[in-house]
C-alpha cells in the first residue's frame, strides 16, 4: 500500500486511530487475549481427549469446535494487532520524511541565496586575481602601482 498519494491529513487522521485504537488494545490488555487463547486451546485438547476414552459425543465435537474457533478469533486478533503496529511504524516513517523535505525545502531558498552571494563574491575575486596577473601593476583596489624605473 503506498502512502505517497495520500494527504497529510488523511496520514494524520489514520495514525491518530491507530494510536487511540493501541492505547484501547494496551488498557484491555494482551493477557487477556492469551488466556483466552490457552482456554481455547485447553478445550480443544479436552474435547479430543474426552473423545478417546468416552467415544465420539456431541458435546466432545462441540467442545473441539469452540476451542478452534476461540484460537482462530486469538490468531486473527494478534496478526491484526501486528499488522496494524507496522501500519502504524510506516504511517510514522512517511510522515517523519514529509517533514524532512519541507523543511528541506523550506532550508533550500536561503542556502541557495547564500550560495549565489558567494559564487559572485568568488567571481569577483577570481575576475580581479586575473587582472592582478595579467597587468602587474593594477592592485586589488584598481589602483596603479608606482613603478620605479
Amino acid at each position: 500500500m503506498s502512502m505517497k498519494k495520500w494527504t497529510k491529513e488523511e496520514l494524520i487522521s489514520t495514525r491518530d486511530n491507530l494510536e487511540a485504537w493501541s492505547s484501547r488494545d494496551q488498557k484491555s490488555g494482551s493477557k487477556m487475549w492469551h488466556f483466552t487463547a490457552f482456554l481455547g486451546a485447553f478445550a480443544v485438547s479436552t474435547g479430543i481427549a474426552f473423545i478417546f476414552f468416552d467415544g465420539v459425543d456431541v458435546l466432545n465435537v462441540l467442545l473441539i469446535v469452540m476451542g478452534s474457533l476461540t484460537c482462530l478469533a486469538w490468531y486473527k486478533s494478534e496478526k491484526r494487532r501486528k499488522d496494524n503496529q507496522t501500519f502504524l511504524s510506516e504511517i510514522n516513517k512517511e510522515l517523519k520524511q514529509r517533514e524532512k523535505k519541507t523543511t528541506k525545502s523550506k532550508a533550500k531558498p536561503d542556502d541557495s541565496e547564500n550560495n549565489k552571494k558567494e559564487r559572485g563574491s568568488d567571481q569577483n575575486k577570481t575576475i580581479e586575481e586575473s587582472a592582478v596577473k595579467m597587468n602587474p601593476q593594477v592592485t586589488d583596489s584598481g589602483v596603479e602601482k608606482e613603478t620605479k624605473n
